[in-house]
């Protein structure tokens, strides 16, 4: 067992101030390729799929570790994708068990990785991916509980 695999089972994957937060929507230009992407590169596990009459994926839902997710084809209302824009401003965060793995198989897959796996002082093992859409995804791995000055003590010294 790693340490962190250890770290793991003293402390819960998702700290419960984020048990229940903003349910994403994101939106591709391929919303087939991207649930494809996102089953071998992420573990998603696509709960439903509801398909455009003219094709595509009018909506779908997924899940990543224990986040839901929705997704959409940009032909769907006034959306569009970061890919179509030249980029992004939100990063979608998603807890996992095991962050390293994580990354070692979504680079396999085809996701840019932005900044490898590193333990940080807010008690979490954090990666940051882009994905071949153009959206960001911040990969965490819980590791330790801590209070709020100990956070800002760490934060000070970092």
């Amino acid at each position: 067992m790693t340490t962190h695999e250890a770290a793991q089972h003293a402390v819960q994957i998702v700290p419960e101030r984020y048990r229940t937060a903003v349910v994403a929507h994101v939106m591709v230009s391929d919303g087939a390729a991207a649930l494809s992407f996102y089953g071998r590169a992420f573990g998603a596990v696509e709960d439903f799929r509801l398909g455009h009459p003219d094709g595509g994926v009018m909506h779908a839902e997924i899940r990543i570790g224990g986040a839901v997710l929705m997704l959409g084809d940009t032909s769907e209302g006034p959306f569009t994708a970061p890919s179509e824009l030249g980029g992004t401003s939100v990063a979608l965060h998603v807890y996992v068990p095991d962050v390293d793995a994580l990354v070692r198989t979504a680079v396999a897959e085809g996701a840019e990785l932005v900044q490898p796996p590193a333990d940080q002082f807010h008690g979490d093992r954090t990666a940051i991916l882009r994905d071949p859409f153009g959206h960001l995804w911040v990969f965490l791995t819980h590791l330790e509980d801590m209070s709020r000055e100990e956070l800002e003590r760490r934060l000070a010294g970092a």
